[in-house]
């Protein structure tokens, strides 16, 4: 067992929820209780926060392992999920999206401007020759567009590609090419820093390569010029021209909704391939259930970028689909100042704030006086994603963040996971600080060795999955051989590991506890390889 693990599992503070968070939680205790005596039921139950289309046939197809089916035969539409629904239910005024630009200029977009734009984008996208099925590569900053292009992309049933910003020309000509995308939706720029950043020579350079592009659309960020060509199209003069009524179509539950590519760092990117059903579910759930979101009073915000696997389940789609509003900032914590997040965390009143250890870490150099030299009272409930978090970081972010009484929530999943699936419930746990503490309902981890047997308590491992779960990867995108040998040959059939290091607590518990490092097995995204 590491070192590291190993202190973890000798941690002793624990810190239970306040009263009053505990009282008003949108998930209690029995949530465990119910998933334990009908995991299928209960995932079923979840399922139904949705608007269907067509009800589901079958919950779960597990016929043919590791390739798993979630509500066999449903129909549904993610961007009505996020959208439209809200909108009829006369929430078209609320707040969808606060956004601050780096260098201070904001937009407010409320559900139905959001509606509005995605529509458009539909219909621009549709006149471009993208059908459902056709993938859709995005090289966008963190500006509002790049949710309106996801969103654009699921209302019509293209596949989505997000490659974050700061990827090189051969990191998306990679992921195009894997793809065989169509289209590329990118900016002239974005800023970073202090200045701006561009992206469309990045682009120029990458399309170059790829024949399957036939058009480029180019949202004007920054105002910098930019080279032009036969296949470029300004998004101010396509989307935003584009009729702004669009009807969506319902898509099968497992009809593919985007691919993530991990970062590859030993080997070619894996192109995670996620689809529309229970991935929807499960991140819909655990956005309502993790941060006790409460869509009427709550401002939300997860500090990730839109081009890792937190940006499209904390961001886009789980957030949206509970109708929630959340603030999106396009720069670095920085910039112009080193108290830019507390800034805005006062100026937008957030109750809910998601973010990296990282950062966290980052900012117990800078100091404590600069989050005390802002008003933080909104804040309600901290999250924690990504990387590991040590002890001392999750003390400070209690300490001066959450002024000593905030619960956070350490979450551990990562991109081929789709959504949370270890954490504490914020209304429910006695929580540790370092530890993602246990499984969710309705998830069913161990901890193993080497041969795939449980180790007994006090005893470290890897984090191993045992049943199949709604929001999980279908298969690495075009190979499928590659699917079952990285994540389903070690621990035997029916069994999902992806490298992460684990521990079960001396206490009795049969769920995992805590350690955490970097998975070996090259994940990408905010919540890679964080271990339990």
């Amino acid at each position: 067992m590491s070192e590291a693990l190993a202190n973890l599992l000798n941690e002793t503070r624990q810190f239970p929820p306040p009263a009053e968070l505990a009282a008003q939680a949108n998930v209690k205790a029995d949530a465990y209780d119910e998933a334990a005596a009908d995991r299928l039921g209960f995932w079923e139950r979840q399922a139904g926060r949705l608007a269907w289309a067509r009800q589901w046939d079958q919950v779960l197809d597990w016929s043919n392992p590791p390739f798993a089916k979630w509500f066999v035969g449903g129909q549904l539409n993610v961007a009505y999920n996020c959208l439209d629904r809200h909108v009829e239910a006369g929430r078209g005024d609320k707040v969808a999206i606060h956004w601050e630009g780096e260098p201070g200029d904001t937009r407010t977009l409320t559900y139905a401007d959001l509606h509005r734009l995605t529509c458009q984008a539909a219909n621009a996208l549709t006149e471009l020759g993208v059908t459902a099925g056709d993938r859709v590569a995005i090289y966008l900053p963190m500006i509002p567009e790049a949710a309106v292009a996801m969103l654009a992309c699921a209302r019509i049933g293209a596949t989505h590609s997000v490659v974050f910003g700061g990827f090189s020309a051969d990191s998306l000509t990679n992921r195009i090419q894997d793809a065989s995308a169509k289209v590329v939706i990118t900016a002239d720029g974005g800023y970073r820093r202090g200045k701006p950043s561009a992206l469309k020579p990045t682009v120029d350079e990458a399309v170059a390569n790829c024949p399957s592009i036939e058009h480029v659309l180019v949202v004007r960020r920054t105002g910098e010029d930019v080279a032009w060509s036969a296949k470029d199209h300004w998004w101010h003069e396509t989307v935003e021209t584009a009729p702004a009524a669009h009807t969506p179509q319902p898509f099968d539950a497992e009809h593919p909704l985007f691919i993530l590519y991990t970062s590859g760092t030993t080997a070619r990117p894996k192109g995670i391939l996620h689809t529309t059903g229970g991935y929807l579910t499960q991140t819909a759930w655990t956005t309502h259930a993790v941060f006790d979101l409460k869509p009427e009073t709550d401002v939300y915000w997860c500090t990730a970028d839109i081009g890792w696997v937190t940006g499209h389940s904390y961001i886009v789609y789980g957030p949206l689909a509970n109708g929630a509003t959340q603030v999106m900032y396009e720069g670095t914590p920085d910039t112009p100042h080193k108290g830019r997040f507390w800034e805005i965390v006062d100026k937008y009143q957030v109750s809910i704030l998601y973010t990296a250890p990282t950062l966290i870490r980052t900012m117990m150099k800078w100091g404590e006086d600069i989050p005390a030299g802002f008003d933080l009272s909104s804040l309600r409930l901290l999250g924690s994603v990504g990387e590991p978090i040590n002890p001392e970081a999750w003390m400070w972010y209690r300490q001066h963040v959450g002024r000593g009484a905030l619960p956070i929530v350490d979450t551990w999943w990562q991109t081929e996971t789709g959504a949370i699936m270890i954490s504490p419930l914020p209304g429910v746990t006695e929580a540790k600080p370092g530890s993602a503490m246990a499984p969710l309902p309705g998830i069913v981890a161990d901890v193993a060795d080497d041969q795939g047997q449980s180790v007994p308590n006090g005893g470290g491992g890897y984090l191993v999955l045992r049943e199949p779960w709604p929001s999980m990867l279908r298969t690495i995108w075009g190979d499928d051989n590659r699917f079952i040998e990285t994540y389903w040959s070690r621990f035997g059939a029916g069994a999902a590991g992806g490298g992460s290091g684990a521990g079960r607590p001396e206490s009795g518990s049969t769920s995992p506890a805590t350690g955490r490092r970097r998975t070996t097995t090259g994940t990408s995204g905010c919540s890679a390889g964080s271990t339990t």
